[in-house]
């Protein structure tokens, strides 16, 4: 079995699209960055190329092992940290980055190129769009520790609304004459800062967590 230039252009293809997406998610300082994407994409290519020389047979099972295979690679990279779940999108960009070596790999190098460079746009042109939609639309959680009353929670919940943050209340508990409520918030930035600082000068909140 020997090399031809035709293999050499598909894995240098491969390793130009890894490349492409992987630099912007080294500039972010994203878990799988730079040369992370480029052996994913790389790998990808081989392995198709591979299954197209072993035999019509394997080629389809070898293709859906390489999708298997990525999805342990791209878990690794989400994380849950208190109740927020981050590397979703450095996991679908490790998913996409092995679709751009596959196809580079069956010999669609305008699929890879332009493939990466739509996974481009999505990471890099969209991002102000994300920004503003955070921005306008901030999810937070909020955990208050205060003395109990029967009116605690309701209390809260009306600061919430007048400030026009939509809230809904989780888990709650008591704990002699102190009561804990935790609240998914959801608001404008700004708002959000209102009712930071409001909280923050409420002298019978005894704990505050956001």
């Amino acid at each position: 079995m020997e090399w031809c230039s035709e293999d050499i252009i598909k894995l240098a293809v491969a390793l130009l699209a890894g490349a492409m997406i992987g630099a912007e998610r080294e500039y972010r300082s994203k878990s799988a960055g730079f040369r992370t994407l480029m052996l994913i994409s790389f790998g990808s290519a081989l392995f198709t190329m591979l299954a197209s020389k072993i035999g019509q047979s394997d080629e389809a099972r070898i293709a859906a092992n390489i999708v298997t295979g990525i999805g342990f690679l791209g878990a690794g990279a989400i994380f849950r940290d208190d109740n927020k779940v981050t590397g979703l999108t450095t996991a679908a960009t490790v998913w996409a980055a092995a679709a751009l070596g596959m196809a580079s790999g069956s010999g669609y190098y305008l699929w890879a190129i332009m493939g990466a460079i739509f996974v481009l746009f999505i990471l890099w042109g969209m991002l102000p769009l994300e920004n503003f939609i955070d921005r306008t639309h901030r999810v937070r959680n909020y955990r208050i520790v205060t003395a109990y009353n029967q009116q605690t929670l309701l209390h809260y919940e009306e600061i919430f609304s007048a400030l026009g943050l939509q809230s809904e209340r989780g888990k709650q508990s008591r704990v002699d004459n102190e009561i804990i409520g935790c609240w998914t918030v959801i608001g404008a930035d700004e708002k959000h800062q209102l009712l930071i600082d409001q909280l923050l000068a409420d002298k019978s909140i005894k704990e505050f967590d956001f």
